[in-house]
């Protein structure tokens, strides 16, 4: 069973979930590691995976955190850790410009935990260093490691109207 589903399921189990919510599921975007790593930096390769109901999935490789701090405090601002597990509000989908940090990239999808941590102005956005150098990885938000792919998923999100990532892991 998918994981939106078995979500779905569950919620509806214990109360928290109309029926109407389990037959009309919303798209959903969920993170998790993978046992794979980019070759030159050591950097987990993370699967963003965007489900929309009635359409293939789509996934989309990613790095969060810095290679060497994959096991920090992924609740301390700072840690460089990858982002901590919950679930997360999709904000603002905004094209970035030349006064914004070059390791961003061109888009920037915000996201705001709602659960209790330290981490505060995390987002989405293309790493342009992935694999490549020292600079390799994020300070904690997901970077996706393709400059094609980062159009592609915020074309997706903003046509689709997800408006949750669940990170598992």
């Amino acid at each position: 069973m998918a994981l939106p589903m078995l979500l779905a399921a569950t919620a509806l189990e214990v109360g928290l979930a109309s029926p109407a919510a389990v037959l009309h599921p919303k798209p959903l975007l969920t993170l998790k590691r993978t046992a794979r790593r980019l070759p030159r930096t050591g950097d987990p390769i993370w699967d963003l995976r965007l489900e929309i109901p009635g359409e293939p999935d789509r996934h989309f490789e990613a790095v969060s955190g810095r290679a060497d701090r994959q096991n920090a405090n992924r609740d301390h601002m700072g840690s460089e850790a990858p982002l901590p597990m919950g679930r997360y509000r999709i904000g603002a989908i905004e094209a970035l410009g030349r006064q914004d940090p070059n390791e961003l990239g061109p888009i920037w999808i915000g996201i705001e935990p709602q659960f209790q941590t330290g981490r505060r102005v995390l987002g989405i956005h293309l790493d342009p260093s992935a694999g490549r150098n020292w600079n390799s990885g994020t300070s904690g938000c997901i970077g996706l490691i393709r400059p094609h792919d980062m159009r592609t998923l915020a074309e997706l999100v903003q046509r689709s109207g997800t408006a949750t990532l669940v990170v598992a892991q």
